[in-house]
């Protein structure tokens, strides 16, 4: 989620980039930086912060040229420093790349140029990249970044800048965008829509496996192999910031659409490769085997994940899990030590009470693992191992994607304890992980339902209160599903586990209450039936989410929102997805303020 933009032109290529970074500053921003083909010399600026720094650094300068590349960095590998971020140079400091996404046999790629001499600067994937195509660009730059690239495994986008080359750029991308943008006497690269239409609205979509090269007077389209690919400019008519918002009306509904993608990404270099690939080594909790419990910190969104977490390592390491509520945790008598490990789970890695919770129990020596989002955090540099969710920014306050990519991490969590107590078979390890591939198709399977649950929405929006209910791991999506309701529509709804219905919620039923039930099959579904029978008994309205081509809940529920069917362990990740859209729609019905809820802030850093 990092933002790339490079300039093509006679001159002006500094205040291009800088304008154009701006625009993207929202996918990006622990570090930037910018090199430009100045007097025949490469000058290259890089600052640790937000754009400002660079900015700043920069403008103090007369830098002329109409040829550079910058980047807004958000930290997937190595910390947030100056040496990690972009512009990486290669090997003989000719060549100098910006990269998004993530190169999984970076490892063994660095190796190989070390052996070869190679010295690196950084703790960058990105900088191998860097060396690599610079030893394989002789005598034209795009075949050498096509030779380099038919050697790397990933998603990425990739622009170069090289001394030798003064005319020109050349990238490529693949499983990360990519925009060119085309004017009358210049060509614009970026990595979104946004920061090319101060420049130009005409605009060239690269597809995945595709080289580009850029001059002034056009471009120029191949796939890796260098068969030359023919492209047509189209021209975007949306303005600035519905661009930054992807075309979407608000952030959290792009959110919301970009959680296939994000799961896809969270999962690249953590699946198994080869038979013989060793299994979530990221994760070090090897000294870890010898545990007595595990407990999970959290708040809020967190939280409802981290009561999934719980069930998935109970069933997969056979060890206890408390889940305890971190604003609460940090002002009790924890009894925490060496033998329970703490996973404190935090989006941004600031949230207060989170910190000062995983603090109290690192401090009475219970080893700390973090779920974070953001590299170098309080949290992370906390923590004696941290497993990062690679959501990128999520700027909606309204939690969406971090939710589903902190799952993502519980489920790789959950698997790699029960490979080290050895409660999983190396083999079943592996079935565990493929069994994650298909969730990028699947989600994106849901999110297709978008136009039924905008009716759905229409249909309820004026309700007072909404019940949610479920069961087993589906229990918390009911939790979650209230709270993105409560968050955003600021209706009053309440998740329960259905069998507490007879418990005191059912005398809240009657006509004026809808009732969302999570009922995809597995598990406890046929107790799920009989609560929704005892709410339409009542009077209730049921709105059941369930699995493709059930022939059961259709006969109790009054609207239908069928998911695709998967491992029912995996269900979360596809049920949570239309109680996102179904707030999102009541919200927008109701005329509320989506990204910015009254009340509420994107971390919570105060008591």
């Amino acid at each position: 989620m990092c933002g790339i933009v490079g300039s093509v032109g006679r001159e002006g290529a500094v205040d291009h980039i800088l304008r154009g970074l701006r625009r993207l500053e929202y996918r990006g921003y622990d570090s930037a930086g910018l090199a430009v083909l100045s007097l025949g010399v490469v000058e290259v600026r890089r600052t640790v912060g937000k754009l400002v720094n660079l900015e700043q650094s920069v403008r103090k300068e007369d830098l002329p040229g109409g040829i550079g590349v910058g980047h807004t960095r958000w930290a997937t590998h190595g910390k947030p420093t100056r040496a990690n971020a972009h512009p990486h140079p290669g090997r003989k400091g000719e060549l100098f790349l910006v990269h998004n996404g993530i190169v999984e046999n970076y490892r063994e790629l660095k190796e190989a140029l070390t052996r070869r001499g190679h010295e690196f600067q950084s703790e960058t994937d990105s900088e191998v990249l860097a060396h690599l195509i610079e030893e394989e660009v002789t005598d034209a730059l795009r075949g050498g970044l096509c030779r380099a690239l038919r050697q790397v495994r990933g998603a990425f986008a990739v622009l170069v800048l090289h001394r030798r080359f003064p005319d020109r750029l050349v990238g490529a991308r693949k499983d990360s965008p990519l925009v060119v943008g085309v004017a009358n006497d210049a060509t614009y690269v970026a990595s979104d829509i946004p920061a090319l239409l101060e420049f130009t609205r005409d605009v060239v979509f690269l597809d995945d496996g595709e080289a580009i090269e850029l001059r002034c007077d056009g471009i120029t389209v191949c796939d890796f192999d260098g068969n030359l690919h023919e492209k047509t400019a189209e021209r975007i008519e949306w303005d600035l910031l519905m661009a930054e918002k992807g075309g979407y009306k608000h952030f959290m509904l792009k959110e919301i659409h970009e959680q296939p993608g994000a799961v896809s990404d969270a999962l690249l270099g953590r699946l198994p490769q080869s038979p013989e690939d060793d299994l979530l080594t990221e994760i070090v909790l090897d000294q870890l085997t010898e545990i007595d419990r595990v407990v999970i910190l959290a708040c809020g969104t967190s939280y409802h994940a981290g009561l999934i977490g719980k069930a998935w390592i109970e069933k997969l390491a056979k060890i206890p899990v408390e889940v305890a509520i971190a604003s609460e945790f940090r002002h009790q008598e924890p009894l925490v030590g060496p033998r329970s490990p703490v996973v404190a789970i935090s989006q941004s890695g600031e949230t207060l009470d989170t910190l000062a919770a995983a603090r109290l129990a690192k401090g009475r020596g219970a080893p700390l693992l973090s779920i974070c989002n953001v590299m170098g955090s309080s949290l992370a540099r906390d923590s004696g191992s941290v497993l990062y969710t690679r959501a990128g920014p999520e700027i909606g306050v309204a939690s969406t994607k971090a939710f589903t990519t902190q799952l993502l991490a519980l489920r790789l969590l959950a698997i790699r304890l029960g490979l080290l107590r050895k409660t999983l078979s190396p083999d079943q390890g592996r079935d565990l992980l493929e069994a994650l591939r298909p969730l990028r198709s699947q989600m994106e399977a849901v999110l297709r339902l978008e136009e039924t649950i905008k009716e759905v929405a229409s249909r309820y929006y004026r309700a007072p209160d909404v019940l949610f209910l479920g069961r087993g791991v589906n229990y918390p999506i009911a939790l979650e599903g209230a709270l993105k309701l409560k968050e955003i529509s600021y209706i009053h709804a309440e998740g329960y586990p259905a069998g507490e219905m007879k418990h005191g919620p059912i005398a809240l039923i009657d006509e004026d209450v809808p009732i969302v039930v999570v009922a995809p099959q597995g598990g406890p579904y046929e107790k799920v039936l009989g609560n929704m029978e005892e709410a339409r008994a009542r009077g209730g309205r049921v709105i059941a989410v369930c699995t493709e081509g059930d022939d059961r809940v259709p006969e109790l529920a009054h609207d239908i929102l069928a998911v695709p069917s998967c491992e029912p362990d995996l269900s979360p990740f596809l049920t949570v997805l239309p109680l996102q859209l179904l707030a999102y729609y009541t919200a927008l019905r109701r005329g509320c303020d989506i990204d910015q809820p009254r009340n509420l802030a994107k971390s919570v850093t105060v008591e």
